[in-house]
């Protein structure tokens, strides 16, 4: 079926649009493929308008109450759903959407899916985290009730989905095996740079802070993306290796980072650590360009074990070299084009590092492996196709 101006609907809440990159891409390519696209999104920094349209997308916003602890979230969720029902209740009366398609954590929009199939809609699930892993990682147990509750709410969204869109091939076999779905109403559209979008440019030498090199991490710092344990490295590099060579940036936003800052103090290593939080693009772009090693210190556990990690891709877009623990999703991505160390052993991993900062000519060797991989296989002008391949078989 021809995608000329079918009105669709994309919800999601862990992130605001624009702000979220891949829903921004996707709701692009599906506008540029001819699809009438409208987003609902919570509201954050930089993103506080309720309304605005962009690149002729149409986003919709509602508060968003963060919560702490099991119940705590489930508040936060509960409030959310709340929020997205009554916005998609609007668009609908606008727009009369023929896809809805959800994006999550949490696993709680089918519930308003459910609502709107009684109108024809058909479903689309993009499964971006794994709901019960993320859980049992951010709480440091498996809490029997609740990782029940979110089986439960992962199954019913995936029973109620036309078609599901997996991350990578972990994902995919979760939604065969976990979710029950059909082989080829399954699409793996991966989180890949746009490659149009990314411009190296020249090293600023200045960003090294008066050193000789520059290590980077980029992302989120959540409990489960192991910033802590990449101090634990740096305190390792700058204290028992001595090396007094190396500035650490750490790049992104969390309300952990107080918390990290003074673990930094604790450790003694205040002089090579700075926090950004959130930059603008073209001050990351100067970053990257300029970073001698990229880091992705998150740790072994069952949910960053299946996923893939938007930032080693991205580090890979810049010719970086990249350094991360052995993980599955993690070799699937980065193939040749990173040192691997043992997993959770910060030791080991300050020592990936000191090897790539030893050594210009594996800096380059990798670098040039890792932009090779995005341009032939990891890059969003392939991964979009799959994505419209998606919504034609939802429209069927």
């Amino acid at each position: 079926m021809s995608p000329n101006s079918i009105p669709i609907l994309i919800v999601v809440e862990n992130l605001p649009v624009p702000f979220d990159r891949r829903v921004w891409q996707e709701a692009r390519a599906l506008t540029e493929a001819g699809y009438r696209v409208s987003i609902i999104s919570p509201k954050g920094p930089g993103f506080e308008k309720s309304r605005e349209t962009l690149e002729g997308i149409d986003i919709y916003r509602h508060s968003l109450r963060e919560g702490l602890g099991p119940l705590g979230y489930l508040l936060e969720y509960a409030w959310a759903l709340i929020g997205e029902f009554l916005l998609a209740l609007r668009v609908y009366a606008k727009a009369r959407f023929r896809i809805l398609h959800a994006c999550n954590p949490p696993d709680t929009i089918f519930l308003i899916a459910l609502f709107f199939k009684l109108f024809g809609v058909r479903f689309i699930f993009d499964h971006h985290d794994l709901d019960p892993e993320l859980f049992e990682v951010k709480f440091g147990k498996r809490h029997r009730f609740f990782h029940r509750l979110l089986l439960l709410a992962e199954r019913l969204t995936y029973h109620t989905a036309d078609v599901s869109i997996a991350t990578n091939e972990s994902y995919r076999q979760v939604a065969l095996a976990r979710g029950g779905m059909q082989p080829d109403a399954v699409f793996i559209v991966r989180s890949s740079p746009d490659l149009a979008k990314i411009r190296r440019g020249p090293q600023q030498p200045e960003l090294k802070r008066g050193r000789a090199f520059l290590v980077v991490y980029l992302g989120t710092m959540g409990p489960q993306e192991g910033v802590d344990l990449l101090i634990d490295s740096v305190a390792h590099i700058v204290k028992e290796r001595n090396r007094k060579d190396v500035s650490f940036v750490l790049i992104g936003g969390s309300s952990l980072i107080p918390r990290l800052r003074e673990q930094v103090s604790r450790t003694g290593v205040d002089a090579f650590v700075t926090f950004t939080r959130r930059i603008p693009d073209d001050e990351l772009g100067a970053y990257l360009s300029t970073a001698d090693v990229c880091v992705a210190p998150d740790p072994k556990n069952p949910m960053n074990d299946k996923s893939t990690m938007n930032k080693i891709l991205e580090y890979m877009a810049y010719a970086r070299p990249v350094v991360l623990f052995d993980l599955t999703e993690g070799r699937r991505s980065a193939a040749d084009a990173a040192l691997y160390a043992r997993p959770n052993d910060p030791v080991d991993f300050a020592e990936q590092i000191l090897k790539l900062l030893d050594s210009e000519s594996l800096r380059n060797q990798l670098g040039e492996i890792g932009r090779k991989r995005i341009e032939e296989l990891l890059n969003w002008e392939i991964e979009k196709k799959s994505l419209l391949r998606a919504y034609e078989a939802a429209l069927k």
